[in-house]
């Protein structure tokens, strides 16, 4: 087992992982940028290092940075959270360059997963069902006319490098899909610097369903149920639930082996997860994220499973310490995502939190590094934490929520968490009636009538 372990990232995530590496008596080394050096993390690990100015690009984003701050901290081993670099296939391998053990995944299945037009063959190679789409990259107007005409309008333009919405179009008919494919293929160039795009047929009306994964180096595969991320906004997620409301027993099953076999072909190593698009009982492969998920709590919640102490055994070489007959399903559990934004029109709000309190109780979990006279800086996401709650059903879940959401006292900057409580007077959410569409129709609709 590692001896000291580097954390790569900030906020709520570096404090997730400290926290694993204390319990099993791992010692921690915080990296940070000059506007987080009074972060929670930095203050409880072991040893903290200043690897840059603010900027993420300057800091979180350095890697010559990052590997030095290992070296002269004697590190073994660097955990990367989820963002920033935890999907960087050329940052896993100059930390194997460096003798020191990059705690995610094998750098070639990061690349393949990080293309989605490679994803896409690689998970229809495997066995995992496909959108009907193009079946590579679409380089011409003329070649995307044939495809559009081939799997019927409308369609998606997306970035084959993309990820969070950006290079993602979506063109209603053949008078769309010109524009739409200029327009994606620019902000891809933009955001990723790699123009190459693909086209898939648009579904109406999905759920965003994702099954966690788990496997080892001794030909262990796990697969963890399923997670369901269909309130999105700007296809940023916003509110999670484990088990899915959506599926049967039986769908639950079929795509969580179908999903565990693929993986075992693949020969993953480490946790993933793989997401799908679910329409009129069909699932459709999205993308494979090769990282630990900002959502991986709720599968916590109801697996009764430590993901991140199973993240580090996993590349310490150790067995997963569970097996596939092992794995039961207990309870509901739902994740809301608490942004420091405004709660109407979702601006972003730092600056000094002046009072703070986490709510508490039976089935509440409240994952953030956030402090009262902790000032949040501009220069990241505006996420400042996770509220988790647990229970036997999803109605006492709900209720649960409610109660821990009245709890929380965050003063001095807005925060996302009155629309959380709206949501819990909707009745299409209490019943769990929703689409990857619901949200941004629903708060269009709230915004014309205020």
């Amino acid at each position: 087992m590692f001896k000291k372990v580097l954390i790569a990232n900030r906020g709520e995530i570096a404090l997730r992982i400290h926290r694993a590496c204390k319990e099993m008596g791992i010692a921690t080394v915080a990296v940070h940028s000059t506007a987080d050096a009074n972060a929670m993390h930095v203050r409880l690990a072991d040893e903290s290092v200043c690897i840059g100015p603010a900027a993420a690009k300057d800091s979180y984003l350095n890697i010559a940075a990052i590997i030095a701050a290992a070296e002269i901290t004697n590190a073994d081993a660097i955990h990367p959270g989820y963002g920033f670099l935890s999907e960087n296939a050329r940052f896993a391998e100059i930390i194997a360059a460096h003798d020191l053990t990059f705690i995610g995944p094998l750098p070639e299945h990061i690349k393949t997963m990080g293309d989605k037009i490679a994803a896409k063959d690689a998970a229809g190679k495997a066995g995992i069902p496909l959108v009907p789409g193009s079946d590579g990259g679409v380089t011409s107007f003329a070649e995307a006319k044939k495809v559009a005409a081939k799997i019927g309008y409308p369609v998606l333009i997306k970035a084959a490098a993309g990820g969070g919405g950006k290079g993602m179009k979506l063109a209603l008919s053949e008078s769309d899909l010109e524009s739409a494919m200029s327009n994606a293929q620019q902000e891809a160039r933009a955001s990723f610097g790699d123009d190459a795009i693909y086209l898939e047929k648009y579904l109406q009306k999905p759920r965003h369903i994702e099954i966690q994964i788990a496997a080892d180096a001794h030909g262990n595969v796990i697969q963890l149920g399923e997670r369901d991320c269909s309130l999105q906004r700007r296809h940023q997620k916003v509110l999670e639930e484990a088990l899915s409301p959506a599926l049967s027993e039986k769908k639950r099953q079929q795509i969580g082996e179908t999903t565990r076999k693929a993986i075992e072909k693949l020969g993953y190593l480490g946790v993933g997860t793989v997401e799908y698009l679910y329409e009129n009982d069909e699932f459709y492969f999205i993308e494979m994220n090769t990282r630990l998920q900002v959502e991986h709590p709720i599968t916590e919640q109801v697996t009764n499973l430590d993901l991140v102490r199973e993240q580090i055994r996993i590349a310490a070489g150790e067995k997963l310490t569970v097996r596939q007959k092992d794995i039961r399903f207990s309870g509901h559990a739902i994740e809301c995502r608490i942004n420091a934004e405004d709660p109407v029109h979702f601006r972003p709000s730092p600056g000094k939190i002046v009072n703070f309190h986490a709510p508490g109780g039976p089935g509440v979990r409240f994952d953030s590094a956030v402090y009262g006279g902790y000032s949040i800086p501009p220069h990241y996401d505006s996420m400042i934490g996770k509220l988790i709650v647990f229970g036997d059903s999803r109605e006492l879940c709900l209720e649960r929520l409610r109660r821990a959401l009245s709890e929380i006292v965050i003063t001095g900057i807005n925060t996302t968490i009155p629309l959380f409580e709206k949501l819990l007077d909707v009745p299409d959410f209490i019943n769990g009636d929703y689409d990857i569409h619901w949200l941004e129709n629903w708060l269009e609709d709230q915004q014309q009538a205020d």
